[in-house]
């Protein structure tokens, strides 16, 4: 609650769209949202309080969302987009890259390491926009309405370790297949958990490490069971907003419109608070100062030596998009170069 009341008055103005009476002329509709994780930064800051207080605010009442995240319901991470295709839900937040074990090319914007900049991250998936939501409405009955993200995704550690190569032998929690093809070519052990279940694995020793946000894991007491964070990133474990295509035929054009309008603010807003919380995460986690959106903790930074960086292009480069290319296969390594692959100077291996 402290957290969006901070930021609140920061990013008010990116909130409202204008309305009057065009927001009075809308139909009185309402609908069902499941969302992401509740301890993440992007389910608190910008994705409840979308559905809660920014479109029935926009609508002068007219339309309201009852919006849950999906750890409150108990929903594996990686069924959301089935639900969301049956209709369980009119709209879904959801980490694209899970849904990968469905669609290869749901991780094309997110490969393990891909991009180290966030601005360069939305490009990317600005580039893979038209694909993943051709995906979703031939295969899914889904349509593609935003991406947003978090932090940078790090690894924390139960012990202070020495770096990349103490990471080696590690059994280390990751949630997506590149990050089992980065972990595998530094030779440590790749463990799939749900968010949810990380601190006590963290606590009893089930996992070594754990990747995951930079400021996610501070918001969810992670330094309570772990010692130190070494850097080195994974992705920013893209999310999107999509629609039930069910849902949202069913619109009139004056609402869909309206949805349009808003959800363009709502994605401008989650990429501010991506940046935010990345540039928060250092003083939260190492008690470095100012520390509004997180808690402080005494984490130890491992710092990534110029030599581990160089290996970590190397992995990207080669094992993370080799091995991706491999599982989405040649018109889908295709089409990537010449969409994320020609924003990011980078070709995919066409198997």
């Amino acid at each position: 609650m402290r957290m969006r009341n901070l930021l609140g008055a920061a990013v008010a103005a990116l909130w409202l769209q204008p309305f009057g009476a065009a927001a009075q002329e809308l139909p009185q509709l309402q609908f069902k949202a499941i969302g992401l994780n509740s301890p993440t930064v992007a389910s608190m800051v910008d994705e409840v309080p979308f559905w809660r207080e920014t479109i029935p605010r926009a609508s002068n009442g007219r339309i309201t969302v009852d919006i849950t995240p999906l750890d409150q319901m108990g929903i594996d991470d990686r069924t959301m987009l089935r639900l969301l295709r049956l209709g369980v839900m009119d709209f879904a937040g959801m980490d694209i890259s899970k849904m990968a074990g469905d669609d290869a090319r749901f991780e094309g914007c997110d490969l393990a390491g891909l991009t180290l900049d966030a601005d360069k991250a939305r490009e990317a998936c600005n580039a893979w926009r038209p694909i993943i939501d051709r995906q979703m409405q031939r295969n899914w009955n889904a349509k593609l309405l935003a991406f947003g993200g978090n932090p940078p995704q790090v690894f924390w550690c139960r012990d202070v370790i020495s770096g990349l190569e103490g990471l080696r032998g590690k059994k280390i929690r990751v949630f997506n297949n590149t990050m089992r093809d980065f972990l595998q070519g530094i030779g440590a052990t790749a463990v799939s958990m749900a968010f949810a279940e990380v601190v006590p694995a963290l606590n009893s020793g089930v996992v070594d490490c754990a990747v995951t946000g930079s400021l996610s894991g501070n918001t969810a007491r992670w330094p309570e069971v772990s010692k130190s964070i070494y850097p080195m990133s994974l992705g920013w474990s893209i999310n999107v907003l999509a629609v039930n295509l069910n849902t949202w035929n069913r619109l009139e054009p004056r609402v869909q419109q309206f949805f349009l309008d808003q959800v363009k603010a709502y994605e401008d807003k989650m990429w501010q608070t991506l940046k935010a919380a990345d540039a928060q995460a250092d003083n939260c986690n190492f008690n470095r100062g100012p520390c509004t959106m997180g808690r402080p903790a005494n984490m130890t930074e491992v710092p990534v030596k110029p030599a581990e960086a160089e290996v970590h292009k190397r992995l990207v480069e080669g094992a993370v998009l080799a091995n991706w290319a491999r599982r989405c296969g040649a018109e889908c390594a295709r089409e990537w170069n010449d969409t994320v692959g020609k924003t990011l100077g980078l070709r995919a291996p066409v198997p």
